[in-house]
């Protein structure tokens, strides 16, 4: 197609030559009622909302905020049950800008900077901006460490990069206030921008820096810089795979198997077709049959502490010369009290051949209580169970009684 000619109703303009600078605020630092004489014919108003955490600030330096404003015959009002500040226009209002920079000035006191700082906003030569970087990264800990990353060890990073700028920089919350010439807080922006799309600022500094020496050789001022400045390659670092690799399932159109609801589950086992009485009845069933099983699981492990547990293989008489059978036949008629005194004689002295004493013939003799008696010393006398415990009294040895002399 045809390219089409922008310049065609354009006209010359005698008035803009090359020699003018656009940019030059010094014609208006001088503003006089007289320029604009008559009164404005609408008022201009801008409010903006404020955080919580702010508002005990605001209301300590609220009157230093209206005393500036009204030099400018601007009225202000702070809101603190909406948590808002509003400026506007009076009929004594004479410059017609002014109201924009009130504007920026509620908008900074907002963005937590000090009235001693944000008042110097209202001059001709001083412009602000507010850079919104909460959405730039989507993970939360990594935009706090790229943020940390601006402002450097000690905020040395930013104190570098406000005496490169020659502009006022806060980092609070989700945005940077920066406020200072057009042309710093062009760098100001495109430094925090790369900050948070993971350039560091040192790079941005260094670059800052040469711009700086290079600007003070006049010979340079109308030559390209950049085969001056230096050129930061790129490092890709690859990713670390993760070792466990999920298969990847296999895409149906149709979607899962729905649950069985409980309705479904009672016309399948039957249960939706019962009345009341009979659910109760058949609930009650198996809340009986799941008690006994319960109670003879409980009773079977309280058995188990009454089973006998295995003898070992070793004999009561191996070390000595007792009979092992008159032991266990007199062991199911002894008692507890007879057991205790029961003297055995085969452990005594490994032979046997040594002729037992009379406290151990009497001791023998008691703890065979239920038997036909044994054979006291060699004789052929048999002894009674009741003669035994005339004779056991008798033999054993008595302790004498130690009396106190008077």
């Amino acid at each position: 197609g045809q390219v089409k000619n922008n310049n065609k109703y354009r006209r010359d303009k005698p008035w803009d030559v090359d020699g003018i600078d656009h940019w030059d605020t010094k014609k208006f630092n001088d503003w006089s009622p007289e320029m604009m004489p008559a009164p404005l014919l609408e008022e201009s108003s801008f409010a903006t909302l404020f955080p919580k955490y702010r508002e005990k600030y605001l209301r300590q330096v609220w009157p230093l905020v209206t005393r500036t404003l009204n030099s400018h015959h601007v009225a202000c009002e702070l809101n603190l049950i909406e948590g808002s500040m509003t400026v506007r226009t009076t009929r004594k209002t004479s410059d017609p800008y002014i109201i924009i920079k009130c504007r920026d000035l509620i908008k900074l006191l907002a963005r937590s900077l000090p009235f001693q700082q944000g008042c110097k906003i209202l001059e001709d030569d001083m412009h602000c901006d507010v850079i919104k970087i909460g959405g730039m990264v989507s993970n939360k800990e990594r935009f706090v460490r790229r943020r940390q990353r601006l402002l450097g060890p000690d905020g040395a990073t930013l104190k570098a990069l406000e005496l490169l700028t020659e502009c006022y920089v806060m980092v609070q919350g989700n945005t940077v206030s920066a406020m200072g010439s057009i042309k710093g807080l062009k760098n100001v922006r495109k430094v925090v921008e790369d900050c948070m799309r993971n350039v560091h600022p040192v790079y941005n500094i260094k670059i800052l820096m040469i711009k700086r020496e290079l600007s003070k050789d006049p010979t340079l001022a109308g030559e390209n810089w950049e085969r001056f400045l230096p050129t930061f390659a790129k490092k890709t670092v690859k990713r670390k795979k993760p070792k466990v690799v999920g298969t990847k399932r296999q895409y149906t159109p149709f979607p899962p198997q729905q649950p069985e609801s409980k309705i479904d589950q009672q016309l399948a086992s039957g249960e939706y077709f019962l009345n009341e009485f009979q659910r109760k009845a058949q609930a009650k069933s198996e809340k009986v049959a799941k008690a006994k099983e319960t109670a003879a699981v409980r009773k079977e492990a309280r058995e188990l502490a009454f089973v006998a547990p295995k003898e070992t293989a070793g004999g009561r008489g191996a070390a000595g010369g007792g009979d092992d059978d008159s032991d266990l036949d007199s062991s199911d008629d002894e008692s507890p009290a007879a057991a205790k005194k029961k003297v055995s004689f085969g452990r005594a002295g490994g032979g046997g051949s040594k002729t037992p004493s009379a406290f151990q013939l009497a001791a023998s003799v008691k703890g065979k209580a239920g038997g036909d008696g044994v054979m006291a010393g060699g004789g052929a006398k048999r002894v009674a169970p009741d003669e035994a415990d005339r004779d056991s009294a008798v033999l054993a040895p008595t302790k004498k009684k130690k009396t106190r002399r008077a």
